[in-house]
């Protein structure tokens, strides 16, 4: 669910101005105690009570729905990340676990940042047989690290995308897969999960992988990067406004990020600064309908050529392209049938 991150950061803003200290916490509070603990957990680490928390977001069913879980999997990670010479203690204290929540363990150890969590993987792997196969995936880098998660995709160059025009039946359909690759761009519950290791450790470095994600606020390629971007921007806002050393961070990033952030974040401290969170909101919400009205630029371009009924493709001819032989600066102008192949083709690889 797109804007589940949204709930999830608004019940964790219901807490206290004043609430500095992390008050202890009973197994059998309830989940709303253990989220106000959480946010104020990094103005006084309380590392003791990290497992009674820990046992209450279980018992709550916290994880129940994985994209709606990343601010806990985040703290939990952190958490465990913060005391690397207590790091295996606090992870044994979380058993014994349901089966169906193992899988919190295994991510949330992988999530870290420790230096030797693999080793702390192995260790605790033969608690949780049945989660195998992921703990492997982890241990072999087929699942990415926290930290290795790209933001999006790496899309194909423009040459890349001639040099398939031949190999490549524009007109054919595609076999739907389901694309199992995670980016920050397609995982919005990845958001969720750096504010929740941010909560843990109070570090920076969450803080400047969010602040990454801001430039696609003011983007109009792809409905998830809009969201994403508009929830990054929203969520710094909101938490900044409470959380004045946040806000002198963020501040201080201005005179150091490249201008594609920059904009974007000005519009942050500003927000922060005047406790203007209805406008950011607003323009979010009104950017994401427009997005869905009129479509992304790319799409919009598209639309152009086609009606013009011609592709321009500034790198060389096509028929160069397929047997790699691109000359530079020799345009190549494709009418009629071809460019409406040629469309076909590039909107697929959007």
């Amino acid at each position: 669910m797109r804007y589940a991150v949204f709930v999830t950061t608004m019940l964790l803003l219901i807490a206290p101005a004043r609430a500095a200290v992390s008050p202890d916490i009973d197994p059998s509070a309830s989940l709303n105690v253990v989220q106000q603990w959480i946010y104020n957990y990094r103005a006084k680490p309380d590392y003791a009570h990290v497992p009674a928390a820990v046992r209450v977001l279980f018992h709550a069913q916290s994880f129940k729905e994985p994209e709606n879980a990343g601010i806990y999997l985040g703290f939990i990670a952190g958490a465990i990340g913060s005391n690397p010479a207590k790091s295996e203690q606090l992870v044994n204290s979380f058993f014994p676990v349901a089966p169906e929540d193992e899988w919190v363990i295994v991510r949330a150890i992988a999530y870290s940042g420790l230096p030797d969590w693999r080793n702390l993987m192995r260790k605790v792997a033969p608690k949780m047989p049945g989660r195998k196969v992921m703990i492997d995936a982890y241990l072999e880098g087929k699942l990415p690290t926290l930290a290795n998660i790209p933001l999006e995709e790496t899309k194909p160059g423009m040459l890349d995308k001639l040099r398939g025009v031949f190999t490549t039946n524009p007109f054919a359909k595609d076999d739907k897969k389901v694309k199992m690759v995670q980016t920050f761009a397609s995982n919005q519950d990845l958001l969720d999960t750096l504010w929740g290791y941010y909560f843990a450790t109070g570090s920076h470095l969450p803080i400047l992988r969010i602040m990454q994600m801001l430039p696609w606020s003011k983007s109009r390629d792809t409905i998830d990067k809009l969201t994403v971007g508009s929830m990054a921007r929203y969520t710094l806002a909101s938490y900044a406004v409470r959380d004045t050393g946040l806000r002198e961070f963020l501040r201080s990033e201005l005179a150091t990020q490249p201008e594609a952030v920059k904009a974007p974040l000005t519009e942050v401290v500003d927000a922060a600064d005047t406790v203007q969170l209805g406008a950011v909101r607003k323009d979010a919400l009104a950017a994401v309908e427009e997005l869905k009205t009129k479509g992304s630029d790319s799409r919009r371009n598209l639309d152009f050529w086609g009606q013009v009924g011609v592709g321009a493709v500034a790198l060389g001819c096509v028929s160069a392209a397929a047997l790699g032989q691109v000359a530079v600066g020799i345009p190549c102008v494709i009418g009629g049938s071809a460019s409406q192949g040629l469309l076909s083709f590039w909107e697929k690889q959007q």
